[in-house]
């Protein structure tokens, strides 16, 4: 990022990120204006970044699929910016009828730089010289999360979970005291409280196994946006909206002791991509097939003389129909694709200092009865690969195993 302006005040400003089910309907986002009201009415400044409505992001995506199969990328970044934008607008004419001046604006109005990748593009400049002016004029400002504007200025999006990385890139380049991302949970838990009742709330969470629980499905926060803050020191504190004490704060920690395990996640809509051992040239053509297609893998297996395997996730690949009849067109027998396909994640610094929770893993899904399909493992995560309609009973046995066990 090039260097900001000097601030011209010395009040603190503090960014607050909402997600879909915080504004999903008038009453909630009435709500969300007294609650930002009452951090203005303390004496700060405030940077308010909100998601599209509920469903909204959704139900756009259905819109574009019964209009065209494969819709073009940009034209989806078109339409799926709509939603923040409805969200923003409604935000901000309630706190005006509250006597709160605020204003709202789109990504590219608040200065989000990103590059040229439609769908699931990376900021990599913030310029928030119109956002700084209005703080100083004594408004609330609302960000239309999710979305900025390419160095082509072209209206991209940042992928599923994007406005919390909309919210700590704002924080960084204003100098924020604190970034307060805001969802239906009170912080992050050890596992989905919906699928682990006896889950735990993390008081706190380095940055490096927050990542790892993001980038395993974890949906609290965006793994973009924890990286992001991580690279710029930014303490973030996720909270509920809708009352209770609870927190979690994600910051640099010191190493917790080797063979922890803080929490686990799962990820469903993954499809994985074989070739044999015979087709072993297949592989460089196959990658060079998905790159021009904008489709990046999550986990890639490769042994010489041996099969390949090539992990996607089908969150971030509206056009999955398109490339798999592509595939198929191209490779015929050489990749084989297998759907159904989900990971259960266990995470914690130093993991796998030894083989112990390895082996606690494979034990405890086979005595479910559990097929493990794959296996990969990191300094901060050992992943599965199991069918996706066994992972709420996988990610029980793993947390009862290695976390409550």
């Amino acid at each position: 990022m090039r260097p900001m302006r000097a601030r011209r005040s010395a009040v603190s400003i503090v960014v607050q990120k909402f997600g879909g089910s915080s504004v999903a309907d008038v009453q909630k986002i009435r709500k969300v204006a007294d609650r930002v009201a009452a951090t203005q009415a303390s004496g700060k400044q405030v940077v308010v970044v909100v998601s599209a409505m509920g469903d909204t992001t959704d139900d756009l995506l259905q819109l574009a699929r019964e209009v065209c199969e494969n819709p073009a990328r940009r034209e989806l970044d078109m339409l799926l910016t709509a939603g923040e934008r409805i969200s923003m607008a409604l935000l901000s004419m309630a706190l005006n009828a509250r006597g709160v001046p605020a204003v709202s604006f789109t990504g590219s109005q608040s200065g989000i730089i990103t590059n040229d990748s439609h769908a699931n593009a990376r900021i990599v400049e913030v310029r928030p010289y119109r956002v700084q002016d209005e703080l100083e004029r004594g408004k609330v400002v609302i960000v239309a999360g999710y979305q900025g504007v390419s160095y082509k200025k072209e209206v991209t999006t940042l992928g599923r979970g994007g406005s919390d990385t909309t919210a700590v890139a704002l924080a960084a380049a204003l100098g924020a005291e604190a970034c307060e991302i805001y969802s239906d949970v009170e912080g992050v838990y050890s596992a989905d409280p919906r699928v682990v009742p006896d889950s735990r709330r993390l008081a706190e969470i380095s940055y490096e196994e927050m990542q790892e629980l993001a980038e395993a499905g974890a949906k609290v926060l965006n793994a973009q946006a924890v990286e992001f803050a991580k690279d710029k020191g930014i303490a973030v504190f996720a909270r509920s909206t809708f009352g209770g004490s609870g927190e979690t704060v994600v910051r640099k920690l010191a190493p917790g002791a080797p063979g922890r395990v803080v929490g686990v996640a799962s990820e469903r809509d993954l499809v994985l991509l074989q070739t044999g051992a015979e087709n072993g040239s297949a592989l460089a053509e196959l990658l060079e097939h998905l790159d021009a297609r904008g489709a990046t893998g999550k986990q890639l297996l490769f042994e010489k003389g041996g099969a390949s395997s090539l992990l996607l996730s089908l969150e971030n690949l509206p056009d999955y129909a398109a490339l798999k009849a592509d595939l198929a067109v191209r490779f015929g027998g050489r990749v084989a694709v297998r759907e159904g396909v989900g990971a259960v994640s266990a995470i914690g610094s130093g993991i796998n200092a030894t083989f112990a929770n390895v082996r606690k893993s494979l034990a405890a899904l086979q005595a479910a009865g559990i097929e493990v399909l794959g296996l990969s493992t990191s300094s901060f995560r050992i992943s599965l690969l199991v069918r996706a309609g066994h992972l709420p009973e996988a990610v029980r046995r793993l947390h009862a195993e290695l976390v409550t066990g």
